[in-house]
């Protein structure tokens, strides 16, 4: 191949490359390494068999049988229960309201913050949860991980970092089997301090097929995986260095309990359904 040639391709690369970047297109499935199995032993397990153990899953910044707004719907963790072995959190429009709130959209998020009787938190390891994204422009269902460290305003987020590991926020676009993954440190106001969303194109239609989105997670990097593939790693701000709880979320984009206009058309009821979603830490660490 003529030196010409290569060049023109090299530049040809770099044009695409920009242009993706532009227009924000998701990164392809399938080119990173495989998770490494048997690094890990299992330390978390839910399966979502009979009831929703409340003494493990409570609401996230909800309390008891109230409602509170988040974003453009309302969070009540009473909305989410599980069926045929699966969680499910639902996002449907309530005429006369839930939890002290008026009519609006509802949904729910919940945690497993060790304010409960059994809850749980782990520093470092790998947490991945298997699931069908709900379908619907502006509605979006997420897993992460948290704790009060990200509330530091400090300049790193070695204290504590909000680590997305999913967002199903991609519906609607013109790519839209895709999700995004992000992290947050430093607080809410003026000093926080985001990545910007890494969005990650998942090869089986998320809407209407299991899929499994993963974290590795140590004193050097986050790795993130879809279907057990590494999608990409980064270090930024400092990798958080205290434990962390878990959080399953579903929510529509909009303020004050008033959706977006793209979410506000939407008419039928949405599903998030959770197959599992399980933890492990390294082997020397256990």
């Amino acid at each position: 191949m003529s030196d010409v040639f290569q060049s023109i391709i090299a530049f040809f690369s770099s044009i695409m490359v920009l242009i993706s970047s532009f227009l924000n297109v998701p990164s392809l499935p399938g080119s990173g390494n495989a998770v490494e199995q048997e690094k890990f032993s299992l330390t978390f397990c839910e399966e979502f068999e009979g009831e929703l153990d409340r003494s493990v899953w409570s609401g996230h910044y909800q309390y008891g049988n109230t409602s509170e707004a988040r974003k453009g719907s309302y969070w009540n963790q009473y909305l989410a229960y599980t069926e045929d072995g699966n969680l499910i959190i639902p996002v449907k429009y309530l005429e006369d309201g839930m939890g002290g709130k008026g009519a609006g959209w509802y949904s729910a998020g919940i945690d497993t913050d060790t304010d409960a009787p059994n809850g749980f938190s782990q520093k470092y390891g790998y947490f991945e949860c298997r699931c069908i994204l709900p379908e619907g422009a502006d509605i979006w269902s997420a897993f992460w991980l948290m704790n009060d460290g990200v509330y530091n305003e400090n300049g790193t987020g070695t204290d504590g970092t909000e680590i997305d590991i999913f967002e199903s926020d991609c519906y609607g676009d013109l790519l839209n089997n895709a999700v995004t993954s992000n992290l947050h440190y430093d607080g809410y106001g003026e000093a926080h301090k985001a990545m910007g969303a890494e969005k990650n194109y998942v090869d089986n239609n998320p809407y209407e097929e299991f899929n499994t989105y993963g974290l590795e997670w140590n004193e050097n990097e986050y790795i993130f995986y879809i279907n057990g593939v590494e999608t990409f790693r980064t270090d930024f701000g400092g990798v958080s260095q205290n434990e962390e709880y878990l959080i399953l979320s579903v929510e529509m984009k909009g303020e004050n309990g008033i959706p977006s206009e793209r979410a506000n058309v939407f008419s039928q009821e949405a599903q998030f359904i959770v197959d599992y979603v399980k933890v492990y830490q390294y082997n020397d660490l256990v």
